[in-house]
């Protein structure tokens, strides 16, 4: 069948081929009827060119339409051949000024905060950069994909609208030239004709619903198959629909995710490919299984022919867009074709027809037509217009269509609304003509039916339905916003009138909306069901912006002002006409006021916390002030109508509800109120919510009688009775009353006077007080700041936002507060200057009760350490203006003096009343308020007014008989020495003292001003003096006070020099408890120190004492007693790799052998430890307990934890490390294997002959062994075994039972974990990787230490240390628990590799060998045939010849690789020895290779390479020895200084000049390079055919960061997924080690690992840090650290921003630039092998990260 397929295709494809497209064109041009040849040609060529089988071919479908359907097309349009017209059109054409560059998904976008008119304003990248906008404070976002870059449009910018690139094409000539005059007439003709036939046919077919027949393009011979088509909906989930797929077509999961992918990208795919009834089956089969949570995903069975003609559609969509880039001419035809009105009417063109049609469509179809309407209608400046008066007029029509689209509004047409309503001009022009606001409120309206019977919206019982059309609704007030975010300059009648007309409508929407969800008190029992609050607080925040906004509309124009009021007060009226019904009118009296008001109880009836059109009705009047019009035009407004105590009634009761919530009061309400309030106050809502409700509060007390406010205020608050009756208070405690009603009614006394302060105080909103819009910032971030120091984020956290998201911080912050860089963590904070802090009030309105009690504290805290007085009195207040002036009288309302005098009467007798102290804080504030405001009058005195503010007489005034109460003032004094109010002593003392001034302020006031200044001048001289004499005081008192620390430190260094041996000798204790051993502390003399061989150094063993963490025991580590053991990590690592694309062999087969490493090291086994002990017995019950618990754990609940338990993992039981096996603690091995060396100790070359003759010897034994097992001593005779050689000898071994266990578990764990095997104690394998591991430790801790410059031994850190002993130890014993033979049989092999003999043929050549794993190897495997040699020669000696052999092989190595060019460098051709040596030994070596080598005539240049080579290979094996034997390092290597090189030969015995070891056993030496050199590999190499290492290795690092991360936004935009064709990859992610790009988190890059599927960056870390990885998410601007399946966490990213502060997820969009020491933080994290802990210490803290599926990353 697939045969037959493929051969119609091809015969096809010649026949197809053979069409001209000039041929075709000439036809048409001659035709009459171009509609009709155009549709026959389409109606025969589509099928045969489309949907030709079940799957897509896009190649070869775009090849046949480009060469059959749209090549006849350009033809006809060009007239000539479109590769020569096309660009005849682009040369003719001037350049756009507009870029117009479409975004796509995750490409970088930057908007200008300065200068960008309103955040939706946005550049590419390219154009940023070539802007003046650089230099401001831009903000950098990711794109959503669809926006397009605003660059070149002067309404989007301030200034600076055009980058470099397009400020060329603003040419002078008239703006509104008609682009079709560049045209030719003939050429504009065929382009109608063309575009008019084409753009019909495409919408035509997308918008055709009949599923058998087409629209005027029936076939002639019409095939029977068709399509099931799945299309996308944002209901159903991934694993939903693959799950279907895989029953419904029977096909793979792999398969069913493909079509799961395309489904979701391009919004439909054929699942089926067949005849009517196969697809029909399929299709039921999907219906049916998606029916039953959800509505069923959508499918049709479509006929191939009209899926053929609709992806024809879309290619034509696609092509029209890119041919109109060519001219804006024919973008101008198109946009007249698609905007002709047709045949129908009203919305009959094409462009109408494709909007209206919208939601029916799918994505794919989406996309192409938006993008085709971007490029062609909104770049178009006339054409815009008009087609915003379309989108306009079909507005409501648009988004209803939107309510019941099953896509999100990113793929809805509604979503150009953004690219229209937001460009001023069309914004403006769309309100006066078309009405739109009206229009948008309206549609609004509409869609939110559910009213209650007083028309209010009601969201009770929301349904999910309900709930997800209200999200959508909530875009509408998004259009609103964009609509009425650029303000006009100036008004026309006509915008004011339909402006005002908008205003009503919204104005209808806020009276739906007041009143809205009331509350009634629960008393008794809790309430049962929570009431839905979410949905109306939701509605009031996205309209916060907009009320606001409407507000400044308001403000720009007086008549605009005047009737905007009116209309306001006139909503509210109509709200409140049932105002006082049903509630009886009372009438209160105190002091002699009396007020009439109605009865009503918050405790009792229903209340409302949502009151707009009051809050609305504040604002304006505010503005009202603001502006001067209440000033200017008092008649025209109805100021004399308002009735005070209605304005109030509301907002007041709102404010009770709160102080009673804050009282316990509406416990049984559930959380959903308290929620309620916390939003209320919440910095996202209190700007037109509790700030609102303060301000009418203030617009009532200012136009009414301050004691009638009062009145009503207590009656509300439920107060009123404690208050108007005396002695009240007293027989209400002395009544045992209930203990919670004297708690709540001390709490509302104390709320209610909170409300007096803020009524009083908060005057810092332009219209209330005399200030300006920075005051008022500034204010805000004065008491943020003193709570604490706080980061740039979080200030702009806690203030609110304008509609441009911009809060003004900015510009004032520099005034009031410092800013403090951050460190290597935290971020950067800023500090309030201490000049700012006389502004601090401790009652400032936006305090939450915390912030307020930490702000306090830390404000006093402050006091204390600069030793003044703690009191924080209330700070000096700007004027009100003129229409809230009278607002200060309540402070001197007689009704205020009574509550006043009251409290204080309850503190003076405190045992009698039932009183708070924070109720006499708050008044003592009150009249510290009072005090300061007099003072201000006064001192602002001009000469013929009087003062009316007196409350100083009226305090100092007792009250009348017959209570004959004391004055307050009298009161005061009484309570400064009351000793139960300590804390307020400061605060009343400044009232004191503040009254005496104010006193004499008056006095000098109402007679001489002379005498004013002498009464300052004398309190001035006064209060210096104090000043003077406290300074004296503590001057005195730091004097003293260095005195004393003086003699202290001299009696302690008297001290030190009388008992210096004793300090001495504890100094030297402590050094050595610290780490149990420490290298120096049996003193040695300066003699040279020498690490190996026959001469080195002998240093008596201290002993070694240590704890055990879990048994606290202590006990020595001896050969013979039980194990101790250090908790130890073992990783396999590529750190120090030069190749990490190595496979390596799959290590389960017997064959793969580690025995040598590569050069290239390409894969290591790492061992970290945490560094502590236990025993090894304590440890086995601790890791039996763990792995029952997670036996147990597993039962009960599936959740990982931060270690893995069957990997034999745990965490350390002290420090929480992660560990997976325990290293044994063992004295030096070394001295149990050194026997006596009695006879002279041989040189190297008899000793290379006696172990060759040994290693041959243990050959024929075993070959002979193998043959037969009798006879064998007869064999032995006949052998001639070197001298004092006994091979049958079996050694005892010297460890206890215990240490040799541990020795098999440390063995095996790092066999397991080095090969990824099942750990098998007997391999022989085991072994190689001991020792190997031990090398590739040794070599990563020397590469830290030389990449940060540290000395070799100084500078490691105690767990390192004591890791490296323990490791080292163990490895050179671990020999003792394997197969003797199977280590003597690696050391031969390995010898062998230097020494060649007969018997090891193809070993690995010199250059692949990495000389340090070979050298550990060796040593380390040699006791095992030493152990058997009895001729005296000492182990020592064989160490030297070994390290000298390998040394030499590592010379050679270098010396063949080095590549060194004779770069004219300075060479001092000095002649040295050295170099001459060097200089002869290179000439042996080109003789040996045949002369294959470079000449190098520069002995200089060959000895600095060789040193510099050889480098790293002596400090590692310095290390090595060090640990192996224990001599302590010579003082020189541990500081960095001069001559390293020569220390370093000197402590490994080694001549400085190297070459000397070559001269001195030339004998054996020359044969062996020979032979090394005559190695096929190394010809290779020499000839060019081969690559090798060269030395000395570079370290690795993490790759290059660009400085600014937009560069890497930008890199991952670009990135497409490498799965599924092109498109966008979701989570780019960056692996920082070797710097591929990875999609991550997603289906289409899922691969198979171990059996499981795994994400992509997870499959990357097995290849590229096999099994470590360390990546950044591109988007979300997070580091993320992975190791292996199940372990992973986030981490800080390297990049901050300006504050010093990490954005991680781009919320907040300021540029950030790379933190150089944070990278390298994280690189030394990777080079130390720390990654796996910190991640295990991250899942430890934080449980979330464990049950995150780190594998699908």
């Amino acid at each position: 069948m697939a045969a037959d397929l493929e051969a119609e295709v091809q015969a096809i494809d010649k026949n197809l081929l053979e069409c001209s497209a000039e041929e075709i064109a000439v036809k048409w041009l001659q035709a009459n009827d171009l509609q009709k040849e155009v549709y026959q040609h389409l109606a025969y060529y589509v099928p045969k060119i489309y949907c030709r089988g079940p799957n897509p071919a896009p190649q070869r479908e775009d090849m046949l339409a480009q060469h059959v359907l749209l090549g006849p097309m350009e033809w006809y349009l060009c007239g000539e051949d479109p590769a020569f017209g096309f660009p005849k059109l682009e040369q003719a054409n001037k350049p756009s000024h507009l870029c117009g560059r479409v975004f796509k998904v995750g490409e970088p976008t930057y908007s200008c905060r300065d200068c960008a008119v309103d955040p939706t304003c946005v550049l590419c990248m390219e154009c940023f950069l070539g802007s003046i906008h650089r230099e401001h404070r831009y903000r950098m976002t990711t794109s959503g994909g669809g926006g397009f870059c605003d660059c070149g449009d002067t309404e989007a910018w301030k200034e600076g609208p055009y980058c470099q690139k397009h400020e060329l094409n603003t040419s002078e000539t008239a703006e509104e030239e008609d682009p079709l005059v560049h045209l030719p007439e003939d050429m504009v003709a065929r382009a109608y004709n063309i575009f008019a036939i084409t753009f019909k046919y495409a919408v035509d077919i997308l918008t055709w619903e009949k599923e058998n027949e087409l629209p005027g393009l029936e076939m002639i011979e019409k095939s029977d198959t068709y399509y099931c088509m799945l299309f996308n909906d944002e209901v159903h989930t991934y694993e939903q629909v693959i799950y279907t797929l895989q029953k419904a077509v029977n096909c793979t999961q792999k398969e069913a995710i493909g079509f799961a992918t395309t489904v979701d990208r391009d919004g439909r795919r054929s699942v089926r490919y067949g005849d009517f009834q196969y697809c029909d089956q399929a299709k039921s089969v999907i219906v049916r299984n998606t029916s039953r949570q959800t509505k069923p995903l959508k499918v049709q069975v479509m006929h191939s022919s009209i899926v053929a003609h609709q992806s024809f559609g879309l290619k034509l969509l696609t092509w029209l867009g890119s041919v109109i880039g060519y001219s804006d001419g024919l973008r101008r035809i198109l946009c007249q074709v698609g905007l002709q009105e047709g045949p129908d009417g009203e919305n009959s063109s094409l462009v109408d027809k494709l909007m209206l049609y919208d939601s029916k469509l799918w994505k794919g179809a989406r996309n192409v037509y938006h993008q085709l309407f971007m490029s062609s209608l909104l770049m178009d400046l006339k054409y815009k217009k008009l087609f915003a008066i379309r989108f306009a007029r079909n507005y409501e029509r648009l988004q209803s269509d939107f309510m019941k689209d099953d896509h999100d509004r990113e793929f809805s047409i509604a979503d150009l609304s953004i690219q229209i309503f937001t460009v001023p001009s069309l914004a403006r022009m769309l309100i006066t003509e078309e009405n739109l606001m009206t229009t948008i409120i309206k549609t609004f309206m509409d869609h939110l039916r559910h009213r209650d019977i007083q028309g209010r919206f009601q969201f009770e019982r929301y349904t999910a339905l309900q709930a997800f059309k209200f999200r959508r609704v909530q875009s509408l007030i998004l259009d609103l916003k964009y609509v009425l975010i650029s303000k006009p300059t100036e008004w026309s009648d006509d915008l004011r009138c339909k402006f005002l007309e908008g205003f009503d409508a919204f104005l209808e929407l806020l009276k739906c909306m007041q009143g809205m969800d009331p509350i009634t008190r629960q008393v008794g029992q809790h309430i049962e069901m929570e009431p839905e609050w979410e949905a109306a607080f939701t509605l009031q925040m996205k309209l916060t912006l907009v009320i606001s906004m409407m507000q400044d509309w308001c403000a720009l124009d007086e008549k605009v002002m005047i009737e905007a009021y009116k209309k306001c007060l006139t909503v509210l009226m109509q709200c409140h006409s049932g105002f006082t019904d049903g509630e009886q009118p009372i009438v209160l009296s105190m002091c002699g006021h009396s007020v009439e008001t109605i009865r009503y109880c918050v405790s009792q009836e229903k209340v409302s916390i949502h009151l707009p059109v009051s809050r609305l009705l504040a604002g304006l009047h505010v503005l009202l002030s603001k502006t001067e019009v209440a000033y200017k035009f008092p008649e025209l407004l109805p100021l004399s109508e308002l009735s005070p105590p209605m304005l109030i009634e509301h907002p007041l009761r709102c404010l009770v509800l709160c102080a009673q919530v804050h009282a316990g009061m509406w416990r049984r309400n559930g959380f959903s109120l308290v929620n309620q309030i916390y939003y209320y106050h919440n910095v996202k809502c209190r700007r037109e919510m509790f700030d609102k409700d303060i301000v009418m509060l203030q617009t009532g007390v200012s136009m009414m009688d301050p004691n009638h406010f009062l009145m009503i205020m207590l009656s509300r608050f439920e107060l009123y009775q404690i208050f108007s009756t005396p002695d009240y208070g007293k027989r209400f405690s002395t009544e045992n009353t209930n203990k919670d009603v004297v708690q709540q009614n001390n709490t509302l006394i104390e709320e209610m006077l909170y409300l007096i302060i803020m009524i009083v105080g908060e005057r810092f909103s332009p219209g209330i007080g005399q200030v300006n819009a920075t005051d008022e910032i500034k204010r805000e971030i004065i008491h943020q700041l003193s709570i604490r120091p706080m980061a740039h984020s979080e200030l702009v956290k806690a203030l609110p936002e304008d509609e441009n998201r911009e809060t003004g911080m900015e510009s004032v912050i520099e005034e009031v507060a410092c800013f403090k860089k951050p460190g290597l963590t935290g971020r950067g904070l800023y500090e309030l200057k201490p000049e700012c802090a006389k502004n601090f009030n401790l009652y400032f309105y936006h305090f939450s009760r915390a912030e307020q009690s930490k702000a306090e504290e830390a404000q006093r805290k402050l006091k204390r350490q600069n030793r003044e007085d703690t009191a924080l009195p209330p700070p000096a207040l700007p004027p009100f203006c003129p229409l809230f002036a009278s607002l200060v009288n309540i402070l001197q309302s007689d009704v205020m003096l009574c509550i006043m005098g009251t409290i204080l009467q309850w503190a003076v007798e405190h045992n009698g009343y039932a009183w708070s102290e924070s109720m006499l804080q708050r008044v003592l504030h009150l009249i510290g308020m009072a005090l300061q405001e007099e003072k201000q009058h006064l001192e602002n005195l001009s000469e013929e007014n009087v003062v009316t503010f007196t409350f100083t007489q009226k305090i100092s005034k007792p009250g009348e008989a017959p209570s004959n109460s004391p004055s307050i003032l009298a009161m005061l004094e009484t309570l400064q020495n009351a000793p139960h109010l300590e804390v307020h002593k400061d605060m009343i003392r400044w009232i004191l003292k503040t009254f005496n001034t104010i006193k004499k302020l008056r006095e000098s006031s109402s007679s001489s001003p002379v005498v004013e200044t002498e009464g300052n001048i004398m309190e001035e001289s006064s209060r210096d003096k104090d000043k003077a004499e406290r300074k004296r005081k503590a001057e005195i008192a730091r004097l003293r006070r260095e005195k004393i620390m003086a003699q202290m430190s001299e009696m302690q260094r008297h001290f030190i020099n009388e008992n210096k041996e004793l300090f001495q000798q504890t100094l030297e204790e402590l050094d050595t408890s610290t780490s149990g051993v420490h290298e120096n502390s049996p003193v040695i003399s300066d003699a040279k120190l020498t690490a190996l061989g026959p001469e080195q150094t002998r240093v008596a063993e201290p002993r070694q004492v240590v704890m055990c963490i879990l048994c606290q025991e202590e006990q020595e580590v001896k050969v013979d007693s039980r194990a101790m053991v250090l908790a130890a990590f073992i990783q396999r690592s590529t750190v120090l790799s030069k190749n990490r694309n190595k496979i390596t062999p799959d290590p389960d087969t017997e064959k793969y052998d580690p025995l040598f490493m590569h050069p290239d090291l390409s894969c290591g086994t790492h061992t970290g430890s945490c560094g502590h002990i236990m025993h090894a017995h304590c440890w086995q019950r601790y890791f039996d307990a763990v792995q029952a618990k997670e036996q147990r754990r597993q039962q009960r609940l599936r959740v990982h934890t931060s270690y893995d338990v069957e990997n034999g993992e745990f965490l350390c039981p002290l420090c929480e490390c992660l560990s997976n096996t325990v290293i044994p603690l063992l004295p030096p091995p070394r001295v149990l294997f050194n026997r006596l060396d009695f006879s002279s100790q041989p040189n190297l070359t008899q000793w290379i002959k006696t172990v060759s003759q040994q290693v041959k010897a243990l050959h024929l034994l075993r070959n002979e062994d193998c043959a037969s097992h009798s006879g064998h001593s007869e064999k032995m005779d006949q052998l001639q075994l070197p001298e004092g050689f006994r091979p049958d000898f079996k050694l005892k071994n010297p460890y206890s039972e215990s240490i040799k266990e541990m020795l098999t578990t440390f063995g095996t764990a790092t066999y397991k974990v080095g090969l990824k095997v099942h750990p098998n104690e007997e391999d022989p394998r085991v072994p190689i990787m001991c020792w190997g591991s031990c090398a590739y430790t040794i070599q990563t801790i020397e590469r830290i230490l030389a990449d940060e410059d540290k000395p070799l031994f100084g500078h490691l850190p105690c767990r390192q240390d004591d890791c490296l002993t323990s490791l080292t130890r163990f490895a050179a014993a671990h020999w003792t628990v394997s197969s003797l033979s199977a280590v003597q049989g690696h050391f031969c092999t390995l010898l062998a590799s230097l020494v060649p003999n007969e018997k090891n043929g193809n070993l690995p050549c010199i250059l692949d060998i990495d000389m340090f794993h070979l050298l550990v190897s060796l040593v380390l495997s040699f006791p095992a045939i030493h152990c058997q040699d009895f001729s005296g020669v000492s182990l020592g000696t064989g160490d030297l010849h070994l390290f000298h052999l390998v040394t030499m092989a590592h010379i050679i190595q270098i010396l063949l690789t080095s590549s060194t060019e004779e770069n004219g460098m300075d060479q001092e051709n000095t002649n040295s020895e050295e170099e001459v040596a060097v200089l002869t030994l290179y000439k042996f070596l080109c003789q040996c290779t045949g002369s294959a080598l470079k000449e190098i005539s520069s002995g200089w240049h060959l000895w600095r390479n060789l040193k510099a080579g050889i480098m790293p290979f002596l400090r590692c094996s310095a290390l090595f020895f060090h640990y192996l034997n224990g001599v302590p390092a010579p003082s020189e290597i541990q500081v960095n200084g001069a001559n390293q090189f020569e220390h370093l030969c000197s402590y490994l015995s080694l001549p400085n000049n190297l070459t000397c070891l070559f001269q001195e056993n030339s004998e054996i030496l020359n044969p062996l390079i020979e032979s090394w050199c005559n190695n096929n590999e190394v010809k290779r190499y020499l000839e060019g055919k081969r690559h090798a290492i060269s030395y000395a290795r570079e370290s690795n690092k993490l790759i290059d960061l660009p400085d600014d991360y937009s560069c890497l936004i930008n890199q991952a935009s670009n990135f497409s997924c490498p799965k599924s064709g092109g498109d966008k990859s979701r989570a780019p992610t960056l692996c920082l080690v070797c710097g591929t790009m990875l999609c991550s988190q997603s289906y289409c890059c899922q691969t198979e690992l171990e059996g499981e599927d795994v994400g992509a960056c997870t499959a990357h870390t097995y290849t590229c840090g096999s099994g470590v990885g360390i990546f950044l998410r591109v988007r979300e601007c997070q580091v993320l650290f992975l190791a292996g399946k199940t372990k992973g966490c986030f981490y800080p990213p390297p990049y901050l921003d300006d504050y010093g502060e990490t954005d991680q997820g781009l919320r907040r969009g300021n540029p950030l630039h790379l933190c150089k020491e944070r990278f390298k933080k994280i690189q030394k994290l990777w080079q130390q092998h720390s990654i796996t802990e910190e991640i295990g210490h991250a899942q430890e803290a934080n449980q979330t990260l464990v049950g995150i599926d780190w594998q699908h990353l």
